[in-house]
């Protein structure tokens, strides 16, 4: 807190029992006396002991915790359905049945490691989301608070007034004169934080090379995007910029607000701590020089883990413009339509319950493969496999090991982007292992990159002349190389 170091802004706040303010480590302004301060693991922790956000630093805007994406523990799984929204849509019970535990025993949990509620940690959600849509939109105050997950204007009010010592107009009337951002019906813009450093190279470059068409597309410098969502469609349009990403949101229902901008971030990686990891991989003398090229890069993750799932199996064994070629064609005949006001976008993915009846005539890929796909397709639509941020990854993929068909490269490709598994390593991959072959290194050697090893395959890819790790610049277009890299 005295040297006032950024790294540290998300891990736990600082709060004044003078003032009854919070803050986060690096806030610039002057240092309380040590004997005034509280800290505190969370916002969520603050708020619920009475303290409101500082108005300087925004303690409550920061990215939370880069530990909730990083480990697969019932207190990370928990955190990650509340930034879904699960908290607003079942309620505290149904996130408790969601992990297989009571209500209080989830409590004792999150208590003792965030100083906080599951409650409580959802109502901070639903107060910043708030704080951002009325200092960011033209939104109508009623349709703010529903789009935040309140259940009622009193209970909105009453969230902000506590958070943050004013009202949602007070915090309307302060902010710059800026011209309005919502111009269509359900569109939001807004600005997605990140801890710096961030490389978007990989991350936007995988996203734009692996396209599906109808699905995907990369235009005029941002990547769109339709998105499954618990309420309905939508769309969402995301462009790298120097100190955040700048996001476009489509919604048919504003209650969807909250998981759109959860899985937008979860697409990006953005709470990562590409410090913290760089720092672990440069200790390597093979990846340092990789690391000190280009810090900061992020795992390009997923908005829909089965659809994820589905897509690794589709690109098993070929290339990357043949694996979106096979996507296109479920796309067309079994996806559901949208409407795309700001580009060309058609089809939501297929459900798993959609592509558990596929036939070999449907795709025209070898019989094994669809029947693969077929069976992975029932496990999701059925519940027997859960990919989603309540998934244990070890069940994950124990159960999806079982599966005929599913090889380690498609194992460890769908735990790295679908799960989130920071440690995953497909060290069958054809491009891994050119990478390391001019490294000099086997997959062996990889040990000492633990935790991180995902990351590490970011670098590793980064060495090959692949479209993947460039950004598109016009004419955009698509390159395709015979290793073969994650769908």
């Amino acid at each position: 807190m005295r040297s006032r170091d950024a790294r540290f802004d998300g891990r736990f706040c600082t709060a004044v029992r003078t003032t009854r303010i919070y803050c986060r480590p690096s806030c610039p302004a002057l240092t309380p006396r040590t004997e005034n301060v509280s800290f505190f693991p969370s916002a969520a922790a603050a708020q619920d002991a009475g303290y409101r956000a500082c108005r300087r630093c925004r303690p409550d805007a920061v990215p939370g915790s880069p530990d909730w994406d990083a480990r697969g523990d019932v207190v990370a799984r928990t955190v990650r359905l509340i930034t879904d929204g699960v908290v607003d849509r079942e309620g505290v019970s149904g996130l408790a049945s969601r992990l297989g535990y009571s209500v209080r025993h989830l409590q004792r949990l999150t208590q003792r490691e965030l100083g906080a509620s599951p409650l409580a940690l959802a109502r901070s959600q639903r107060a910043h989301t708030a704080r951002l849509l009325i200092e960011t939109t033209d939104l109508p105050m009623s349709e703010v608070a529903f789009a935040a997950g309140f259940g009622s204007i009193r209970s909105f009010n009453e969230a902000v007034t506590l958070s943050y010592a004013r009202t949602p107009s007070e915090l309307r009337a302060r902010r710059p004169a800026r011209r309005p951002t919502v111009r269509t019906l359900g569109q939001v813009d807004l600005r997605l934080p990140f801890r710096a450093p961030f490389e978007p190279g990989n991350v936007f470059g995988h996203l734009a090379a692996t396209a599906v068409p109808g699905v995907e597309e990369w235009r005029d410098g941002r990547y769109r995007r339709t998105v499954r969502l618990p309420h309905g469609p939508g769309i969402v349009a995301l462009r790298p910029m120097a100190d955040h990403v700048a996001a476009s949101l489509w919604l048919a229902d504003p209650r969807d607000l909250t998981p759109a901008i959860g899985r937008c971030r979860r697409l990006l990686d953005l709470d990562a701590d590409p410090v913290a990891v760089d720092a672990h991989l440069a200790a390597d003398p093979a990846l340092r020089p990789l690391v000190t090229r280009a810090p900061g890069r992020r795992v390009p993750r997923t908005v829909d883990p089965a659809e994820f799932a589905l897509r690794a199996v589709l690109g098993q064994q070929v290339s990357t413009a043949a694996a979106r070629t096979h996507a296109a064609r479920l796309v067309q005949r079994f996806g559901e339509t949208v409407s795309d006001p700001g580009g060309t976008l058609t089809h939501l993915f297929p459900t798993p319950a959609a592509l558990a009846v596929l036939r070999p005539a449907d795709l025209g890929m070898p019989a094994s493969r669809v029947a693969t796909l077929s069976v992975l397709a029932a496990a999701l639509a059925d519940g027997d496999l859960d990919l989603s941020p309540s998934a244990d990854w070890a069940e994950a993929r124990g159960k999806l090991a079982a599966i005929p068909g599913i090889g380690a490269w498609t194992l460890e490709i769908i735990a790295m982007r679908a799960l989130g598994d920071p440690d995953a390593f497909p060290a069958t991959d054809l491009g891994v292992r050119r990478a390391l072959a001019g490294l000099s290194v086997g997959p062996a050697e990889s040990h000492p990159w633990r935790p991180w090893r995902s990351y590490a395959t970011q670098y590793l890819w980064a060495t090959l002349p692949h479209s993947i790790n460039r950004i598109p610049t016009p004419p955009d277009t698509v390159q395709d190389h015979p290793a073969r890299i994650a769908p």
